[in-house]
């Protein structure tokens, strides 16, 4: 059974950091494409990062320069560090597993994201 089990949410002032994780179990981690994705109240659940089979890295503009998407294997572990955040990344952040027939995917349960004054 595939499991992804996300921590490190939390309430931070703005120009705050924090780190989330992503616990993978069922799958290696490091054998898919693993990404973030985030959904704020009242919107659409968006896509912030990915890092590819290859250990590429991509971004959303707005997390660009501020976030870092990276994984541990020995830990099967995916990680989101976000530094300088500011009100407008409030949301409830998710874990993202496509696997390599690009068709099967898996969620987890998300970690809630507050910044704010």
């Amino acid at each position: 059974q595939v499991q992804l089990v996300e921590s490190g949410g939390g309430s931070v002032h703005p120009g705050g950091s924090l780190t989330l994780s992503c616990a993978a179990s069922g799958i290696i981690a490091s054998d898919n494409i693993m990404a973030w994705y985030r959904q704020a109240p009242g919107k659409d659940r968006e896509w912030v990062a990915t890092v590819s089979l290859l250990g590429d890295t991509f971004y959303q503009d707005s997390a660009k320069g501020r976030f870092t998407i990276s994984r541990d294997s020995a830990k099967n572990t995916v990680y989101l560090q976000m530094n300088s955040l500011n009100p407008e990344d409030t949301a409830v952040y998710y874990c993202h597993a496509q696997l390599r027939d690009l068709q099967t995917t898996y969620w987890g349960q998300g970690t809630q994201v507050t910044v704010s004054s």
